[in-house]
């Protein structure tokens, strides 16, 4: 369940499905602490929250730097109270095709996609465990169950995600802290909008904001969506690579135009 009387740390906050949920959790009421690398973002995203039933506060942060991670925790602490749910959202993604295959590129998506995660998890973690109480709900993606055509940076960080919410979900739960993992399939979103292939089942951030806010209501530990790319995905994972990976190669094929679920 979703504490309404503490704050929700959300970070990526600043644009697409972190944005959207960030206006969302203030329109429901609650109290709100948005953080991104964007200030620009972060105060655009604060104007537009000031009618709303609950609040959004800013706190830019760059998730890649450890110790930058400690002080934000701290400080929202301070100024906000105790946090009650953290939802980390933040990434990056550049399409990657075999022409243009870079290490330095990879280790860049790495760093903010894994690393920065489990840099925020860090302080999270370790308070959370020592008060008996929290939510963590890690944003990794359908893409992380199987390789994506052209995500080559992308999909090893979500599958990374997966895996590290997985171990840390029965250990969390001894001490009353839940943790969720959330996986959408593709979303529309300035991120998305880089790709230059087939989006299936392509929904708006709005109706992305909409799954998430009724998953974080329960307690189950994965939250994925949209429903019918997600079970596609899933059977996909089961079957012998010489059938699933021709059949996700035809799902996701050059660029068309998509039309995008409300």
């Amino acid at each position: 369940m979703l504490d309404s009387k503490k704050c929700i740390w959300i970070t990526g906050a600043s644009t697409g499905i972190g944005k959207t949920l960030a206006l969302k959790l203030a329109e429901e009421g609650y109290i709100v602490a948005a953080s991104s690398r964007s200030t620009k973002n972060l105060l655009k995203l604060r104007e537009e929250s000031k009618n709303l039933k609950g609040s959004i506060s800013i706190y830019p942060l760059d998730i890649s730097l450890r110790n930058k991670c400690i002080l934000v925790f701290n400080k929202i602490e301070k100024e906000l109270g105790n946090i009650g749910t953290v939802i980390l959202n933040a990434a990056i993604n550049e399409p990657m095709h075999s022409q243009n295959f870079s290490s330095k590129k990879i280790k860049e998506i790495i760093d903010v996609n894994y690393v920065g995660t489990v840099n925020t998890l860090e302080p999270v973690i370790k308070k959370f465990t020592k008060r008996n109480y929290g939510k963590i709900a890690v944003v990794a993606s359908l893409a992380g169950y199987l390789g994506f055509p052209y995500s080559s940076a992308y999909c090893p960080t979500k599958a990374a995600l997966i895996s590290l919410c997985e171990s840390l979900r029965s250990d969390l739960q001894q001490y009353n802290v839940i943790l969720q993992v959330i996986n959408p399939g593709f979303v529309k979103t300035p991120m998305t909008d880089k790709n230059d292939f087939y989006m299936p089942f392509l929904i708006s951030s709005k109706k992305s904001a909409e799954y998430i806010f009724k998953g974080l209501k329960s307690d189950r530990f994965e939250i994925f969506y949209p429903r019918m790319f997600a079970y596609i995905i899933k059977i996909l994972r089961f079957l012998p690579y010489y059938l699933s990976l021709p059949v996700l190669k035809s799902m996701l094929k050059k660029y068309r135009k998509h039309k995008v679920k409300k």
